[in-house]
């Protein structure tokens, strides 16, 4: 499969992606260059070879829940650069 330059708009427009018309080439190079390396790998031969689940062979080492005391409000305020009675007070981030 190769991306032409019409699939390349339809993803950039998907992606809201901007760029200017002369990177479109070095895009279109990059990206047939990464699925015919994928491509690459469906020759290999995997008959036999069970997926592979995590990275590492490292288990996790659960514990258990316990009810410890919780932090009371006035504590976890006291160094707050802003706050008001009950709540951290940080600057609008929406509009």
């Amino acid at each position: 499969m190769a991306i032409t330059k019409d699939t390349l708009d339809k993803i950039a427009h998907l992606a809201r992606l901007e760029f200017a018309e002369a990177d479109a080439d070095k895009i279109l190079k990059d990206l047939n260059g990464i699925l015919a390396f994928v491509d690459k790998l469906n020759e290999v031969d995997t008959e036999g070879v069970l997926p592979l689940t995590s990275m590492s062979h490292e288990v996790n080492a659960f514990r258990e829940d316990e009810v410890k005391p919780h932090l009371l409000h006035e504590c976890a305020l006291v160094n707050a650069p802003k706050k008001d009675a009950d709540y951290f007070r940080v600057p609008k981030v929406l509009e």
